[in-house]
């Protein structure tokens, strides 16, 4: 009987012969509802796979696969909605822009007061996570930096140098980098070496002068050889550290800003491309050139806040950090920095 055959099929004989494309779509639907059941029961529900095989009436092997199958056709949408989510993006994207090895981004405190608090902490446990017996380490300067070393637990490592990278105040301060290198080295139960200068000299004629000496010259070798700078930045807002310790004048500042500079990285002042601008200041500064810490292995950039993403962005993108550890919004507004 032919009757209710198509006419290519009626009268043949050979209806085997005859693709069932009906049948390969209601196959196709039941792997789709398959694959859609096993991944409510996986990721709904809650239930193992092995419960799930059960339930369908399938092998473990066949569940893993549905579930495989359920992700690549989109049929699960997987979404980390945990404060940390946005961090975690952000910090990704950090790394792939700037060609880091590691970024680290902290969620926003409640008080904007605490932003330098929190990304200290965050900063003190990032730091104490690499170091190790035998290293050298070199460290910058800043507040950031300071509140940071009460992150990092007491722990006595072996043969571990800390080297202060760039020269000192002439008064007793917090952010003192002299104070900072020999805490951190207390801390770590470290041998501690300083540049025994100032930050800046009068003259570039004096700068040249003091780095010839012998200590100078041993420290700055140090400097240039070490296996992990922690470093921060300065920024040229109208408060800065900079001035608020009389380091440099405001008029020397003004004059900063119009040569192009954005902030310091070790008490060299650079443009948003990381140069270091051409100003009196740079040749009167005594510490390491950021160009040396290009050749660093890891050289640790903690900073945050609006005034310093210009800075940040030099730094980063001139490839003198390899690892940041910012805030959120900071790490935003670096990814739409032009």
């Amino acid at each position: 009987m032919t009757e209710g055959l198509p006419e290519s099929v009626a009268g043949t004989g050979h209806r085997a012969s005859t693709p069932d494309i009906g049948s390969d779509l209601r196959e196709a639907d039941r792997e789709e509802q398959l694959a859609t059941r096993a991944a409510w029961l996986y990721f709904i529900g809650n239930s193992t796979q092995a419960q799930i095989a059960k339930k369908l009436g399938l092998t473990r092997q066949r569940v893993n696969r549905l579930l495989a199958q359920a992700r690549e056709q989109g049929l699960v949408q997987i979404q980390v909605t945990g404060r940390l989510a946005s961090c975690v993006a952000f910090e990704h994207a950090l790394v792939a822009r700037y060609g880091l090895k590691d970024a680290v981004v902290v969620p926003p405190p409640a008080e904007a007061s605490q932003l330098r608090h929190v990304i200290a902490a965050a900063a003190g446990h990032y730091l104490s996570q690499h170091l190790h017996d035998g290293m050298s380490v070199g460290v910058g300067w800043g507040r950031t930096l300071r509140l940071s070393l009460a992150s990092v637990p007491r722990h006595s490592y072996r043969r571990l140098s800390v080297v202060s990278l760039i020269g000192g105040l002439t008064q007793s301060s917090a952010v003192n980098p002299h104070e900072t290198a020999s805490h951190l080295a207390d801390i770590v139960g470290g041998q501690c070496y300083y540049f025994a200068g100032p930050a800046f000299t009068d003259s570039a004629e004096s700068r040249d002068i003091l780095m010839k000496q012998p200590m100078l010259r041993e420290v700055f070798e140090r400097g240039c050889n070490v296996d992990l700078a922690f470093l921060s930045v300065g920024d040229l807002a109208n408060a800065n550290t900079m001035t608020a310790l009389n380091l440099i004048t405001e008029e020397e500042a003004q004059s900063l800003r119009a040569a192009g500079a954005v902030g310091d990285l070790c008490s060299h002042w650079i443009n948003t491309a990381g140069e270091v601008i051409d100003h009196p200041l740079n040749s009167r500064a005594v510490g390491l050139p950021p160009l040396h810490l290009k050749t660093v292995p890891d050289t640790i950039l903690v900073s945050g806040g609006k005034a310093k993403v210009g800075v940040i962005h030099g730094a980063l993108v001139a490839g003198y950090a390899n690892r940041l550890l910012t805030d959120e919004a900071t790490a935003a507004q670096l990814l739409a920095f032009k």
